[in-house]
């Protein structure tokens, strides 16, 4: 195996080294994670098809990868300012918004999907 596959492999490593500090030091990143098994089990209990599978899929996706921008924001600011700082304070407010649409996006997505579903049921 030559020498960009290694590297190439190795960022696997980091990435993932990576969402394993997440979930193990942001509690916000563990409710996503339960929402996600939620979603997920309930997608395949409703047997949903393709194209809701794929909004879900494109809405769980996004909380995370902002959850993930959030928390290297939160880690930067902390690092480059340790004492208070507006303009990290407002880089992070503004970083935990994005993930709060996100979530509230998610929601409606799986309203959307689940709702009928669940009012089928009685």
């Amino acid at each position: 195996m030559g020498e960009y596959f290694r590297n190439r492999l190795k960022s696997f490593g980091y990435a993932f080294a990576g969402i394993g500090h997440m979930l193990r030091t942001q509690p916000n990143a563990r409710i996503h994670l339960l929402a996600t098994i939620i979603a997920v089990l309930a997608g395949l209990y409703f047997d949903i098809v393709g194209f809701e599978w794929l909004w879900l899929a494109l809405a769980i996706t996004l909380v995370w990868a902002l959850e993930m921008m959030n928390t290297a924001i939160e880690h930067l600011g902390d690092l480059l300012s340790p004492e208070h700082s507006e303009s990290v304070k407002f880089a992070k407010d503004i970083a935990a918004g994005a993930v709060l649409l996100a979530a509230i996006l998610a929601l409606v997505i799986a309203a959307v999907i689940f709702l009928p579903k669940i009012a089928a049921l009685f």
